[in-house]
C-alpha cells in the first residue's frame, strides 16, 4: 500500500458522505457507495468516458509515431496520470517546479517541465533528484539570461549530470519563447556551451497564438509549427548523441501539430512529443468547441471522438422569482474562466433519473450560480451541469467520485488531487 492509498478520507473532503470519514478510499469503495449518498455541490467523473478518451488518444498517437506527455497540471491526480502512462504515455508534463516535486513524491519518474526553472532552491532540489539515473527530466529556456540563471545556480549547487533543456520558440503576441529563430539559435548555442546543461531539443506552445479554429488561426498555428521544425534543423549541429525532443501540442490543435510534424525527417533519436492534457475528461464547453475530436466536430464520421467525462451537480436552494433558481455551486466549486456551466438536466435526486433542462447560467458568485430557465425548479431539485475547462475544475476538489458511466450512480473510484 502506498502512502496515497493509506490516506484517510476526512470531513474536509467536500461532497463525501459522512460515513466515508476515517476510511481509506479502498475501504469506503468496498461498501459499494452510490452517488445519492454524496452531498452537493459536486463534480462527478465518468469512468467509461475517461477510459475511451485515454484509449482514443493513445491509439491515435501510436499510429503517427508520436509520444505523449500529457499535462499533469490539468488534473494533478496521480490516479489519472497512471491511466495515461499505462496507456503508453512517455511521462507527464508539469508547469511549475512545485508540481514537479509533488509528482516525484507521488512516484513519477519521467517529467517535462513546460517552463523555465530558475528558482535556486528548486534547482538545488533538482540536482539531488538527478542522482537517480532513472529520472527523466527536461525543461525549457527562451533566453540567454534564463540559461545563465540556471547555470549559476547549478554550478554553485553541483549536479550529478547536466539538466536537459529545450530551447523554447515563441511568437509575436504569444506567451513565453524566443521571438525569432535567430534569437532561439543563440539561446541553443549558449545551452550547448554549458557544462551543467544539455541541449535537448525544441519546445513551444502553439495554443497561445490562436484561440479558435478559424482559417486565420489554423494558418498561424501551422506557420509556428513549421518554424519549430526549421529551428530543430538549424541547431542540429549543436546536439550530442542523446535523446532529443520536439514538443508542442495542447488540447486544441494537436491534429495540426501531427500533420506538420509528419513532414519531419525522423532520425531515430528525436521524440516528437504532444502535451495534450485535457483529453482525458474533455469538457462540455471550451474544448467541445475547439477540439478536433469532439463528438460534434466537423470531421469525417470515422474520425476519433472524445466524450465529456465530467459534470457538475448542484442543488436548488432558492427560487426567488419566476425563471430564476439559485443553486449551491459557485466559483469555488465549478470552473468559470472559459465559459460558465451549462444546465443540461434536472432531477429530484443526485442519482437521477434525469430530465432535459433548457436554460443558462447567467452569473456565478463564490457559492451560488444563477440558473435561468422557463422550467420551474423546486427547492431541493438537483441540476446537472456541463462544465468548461478541466484545468480549472480539478483544482477546486481534493476528492472526486467516479461513476461507472454517465447513466450509472455506482461509484467505482475516488480520484484524489494534489494541488
Amino acid at each position: 500500500m502506498t502512502q496515497m492509498d493509506a490516506e484517510l478520507l476526512t470531513a474536509r473532503d467536500k461532497g463525501l458522505p459522512m460515513r466515508a470519514v476515517g476510511l481509506t478510499a479502498a475501504q469506503f469503495l468496498a461498501t459499494e457507495p452510490r452517488l445519492d449518498e454524496f452531498w452537493t455541490p459536486l463534480i462527478v467523473l465518468d469512468d467509461a468516458a475517461m477510459t475511451a478518451n485515454v484509449a482514443t488518444m493513445a491509439q491515435w498517437c501510436a499510429e503517427r509515431g508520436l509520444d505523449l506527455m500529457p499535462h499533469g497540471k490539468t488534473t494533478m491526480a496521480p490516479a489519472l496520470w497512471k491511466r495515461q502512462t499505462e496507456a503508453g504515455a512517455l511521462g507527464i508534463t508539469f508547469a511549475t517546479m512545485g508540481q514537479v516535486r509533488t509528482a516525484r513524491d507521488l512516484g513519477v519518474d519521467s517529467v517535462m517541465l513546460a517552463n523555465a526553472a530558475v528558482d535556486r532552491p528548486a534547482l538545488a532540489w533538482l540536482a539531488q533528484e538527478l542522482a537517480d539515473p532513472e529520472f527523466r527530466f527536461v525543461c525549457w529556456a527562451d533566453s540567454i539570461a534564463t540559461v545563465e540563471a540556471m547555470e549559476e545556480a547549478l554550478l554553485s549547487t553541483g549536479t550529478p549530470r547536466p539538466v536537459d533543456v529545450c530551447v523554447e520558440l515563441g511568437g509575436a503576441g504569444g506567451r513565453t519563447g524566443a521571438r525569432s529563430i535567430e534569437e532561439a539559435v543563440r539561446v541553443a548555442e549558449r545551452i550547448a556551451a554549458s557544462s551543467v546543461l544539455r541541449l535537448a531539443g525544441v519546445a513551444g506552445y502553439e495554443g497561445s497564438l490562436a484561440h479558435d479554429r478559424s482559417a486565420a488561426a489554423l494558418v498561424a498555428v501551422r506557420a509556428y509549427l513549421e518554424s519549430q521544425l526549421e529551428l530543430h534543423t538549424a541547431i542540429a549541429p549543436l546536439y550530442d548523441g542523446g535523446e532529443l525532443f520536439v514538443t508542442a501540442g495542447g488540447s486544441a490543435y494537436f491534429d495540426v501539430v501531427a500533420d506538420v510534424w509528419g513532414t519531419a525527417v525522423r532520425d531515430g533519436r528525436t521524440r516528437f512529443v504532444l502535451r495534450s492534457g485535457a483529453y482525458i475528461v474533455h469538457d462540455d464547453g471550451f474544448y467541445r468547441g475547439i477540439s478536433p475530436f469532439d463528438e460534434g466536430a466537423t470531421q469525417p464520421e470515422a474520425s476519433p471522438r472524445f466524450v465529456n467525462a465530467m459534470h457538475g451537480l448542484a442543488r436548488v436552494v432558492s427560487a426567488p422569482e419566476p425563471g430564476l433558481a439559485l443553486v449551491d455551486a459557485g466559483k469555488r466549486d465549478l470552473p468559470y474562466d472559459e465559459g460558465l456551466p451549462i444546465p443540461r438536466s434536472w432531477s429530484t435526486g443526485v442519482a437521477g433519473p434525469w430530465q432535459s433542462l433548457y436554460g443558462e447560467v447567467s452569473a456565478m458568485n463564490d457559492q451560488h450560480s444563477y440558473v435561468r430557465s422557463e422550467q420551474p425548479l423546486a427547492i431541493g431539485t438537483v441540476v446537472r451541469l456541463g462544465l468548461s475547462h478541466p484545468c480549472t475544475a480539478f483544482d477546486k476538489w481534493r476528492v472526486l467520485p467516479v461513476v461507472e458511466s454517465a447513466d450509472s450512480d455506482v461509484v467505482t473510484a475516488l480520484v484524489r488531487t494534489y494541488f
